[in-house]
C-alpha cells in the first residue's frame, strides 16, 4: 500500500477537531479578558481646559464644546429673562381676560334674559293690561278732591242712621302718599254694641274705601259703649298734585 506524506504540525492542528472542555476553556477565556473602559460622555477636564485657553478676541477658534456651551448658556439665559419680563404681562393679561369673560357672561344672561322677554312678550302685555284695568278699578274706589266732602257726609250719616250718638267728628290733615293722599277722621261714638257693629259693617259696604283704625271700646255706666277711633279714607291725586310732588321730591333730592 501507498503511505500517505505526513502533514506538518502547524497544518495538523487545523484539522484537529477540538473537545468540549477544550472549547469551554476558550470561551470562559475569552469572558475572562477585562473589557476596554468605557470614554466618558462628557470629559469635563479637557472641558476646563479648553475653557481656560479661550481667546475672547478671536471666538472663531473656539473648540467646539465651550461654543455649544455657552451657546446653550445664552439661550437659557433669554429663557429665564423672557419668562420674568413676561410674566408681569401675562398676569395683566389674564386679568383682562378674566374680565371680559365676566362681562361675556353677564351679557350672555342679559341676552337670554330679553329673549324670555321677547318669547313672552305677548303674555307680558295681557298682564299689563290685566293690571292696568285692576288699578283703574280699584283708583275708582278712591274719592278726588271734589268728591271728599260727600265722603264725609256718607260716614256722617251712617253713624246716625244706626242711632249713634256722634260726639266727636274731626277730619284730619291730609297725608300726601306716592299718587294717593290720606284723610284721617278722628270719631268718638255712643251706642250699644250691636249698633257700634252694624255701622262698622255700613262703612265697609260704602263705594269709597274706608278703615277703622286704633279702635278702643268703654262701657259706659247707662249700659252703652263708647267707641274711639281714626276713620281713614283716601283720595286720588290729580295731575297738578302729581308734578307738584314730584317737583318737591326733585327739590329735596337736590339740596342733599
Amino acid at each position: 500500500m501507498m503511505k500517505l506524506p505526513s502533514l506538518p504540525p502547524s497544518l495538523a492542528s487545523l484539522f484537529r477537531r477540538k473537545s468540549a472542555a477544550e472549547r469551554m476553556a476558550e470561551k470562559q477565556a475569552v469572558k475572562a479578558e477585562p473589557a476596554p473602559p468605557k470614554a466618558p460622555l462628557i470629559d469635563f477636564q479637557q472641558l476646563a481646559t479648553d475653557f481656560k485657553t479661550l481667546d475672547p478676541k478671536d471666538p472663531g477658534l473656539w473648540p467646539l464644546a465651550p461654543r455649544i456651551v455657552i451657546l446653550l448658556s445664552l439661550f437659557l439665559a433669554l429663557i429665564a429673562a423672557a419668562w420674568g419680563f413676561g410674566a408681569i404681562g401675562w398676569s395683566v393679561q389674564l386679568e383682562e381676560l378674566e374680565a371680559k369673560q365676566n362681562e361675556e357672561a353677564k351679557h350672555k344672561e342679559d341676552w337670554l334674559n330679553k329673549k324670555k322677554q321677547a318669547v313672552n312678550l305677548d303674555e307680558y302685555r295681557r298682564q299689563l293690561a290685566e293690571i292696568d284695568r285692576s288699578f283703574g278699578a280699584l283708583l275708582k274706589q278712591l274719592p278726588n278732591k271734589a268728591e271728599m266732602g260727600d265722603m264725609l257726609v256718607d260716614i256722617n250719616k251712617a253713624a246716625q242712621a244706626r242711632g249713634l250718638l256722634v260726639e266727636l267728628f274731626k277730619p284730619g290733615g291730609e297725608a300726601p302718599r306716592e299718587f294717593y293722599a290720606e284723610v284721617p277722621i278722628t270719631l268718638n261714638l255712643i251706642g250699644s254694641y250691636h249698633d257700634i257693629g252694624a255701622f262698622s259693617g255700613d262703612l265697609a259696604k260704602l263705594p269709597r274705601i274706608v278703615t277703622l283704625n286704633d279702635i278702643s271700646l268703654a262701657a259706659n255706666p247707662n249700659g252703652t259703649l263708647g267707641l274711639r277711633t281714626t276713620a281713614k279714607t283716601f283720595r286720588y291725586l290729580d295731575e297738578g298734585e302729581l308734578a307738584n310732588q314730584k317737583k318737591a321730591q326733585q327739590g329735596k333730592g337736590g339740596k342733599k
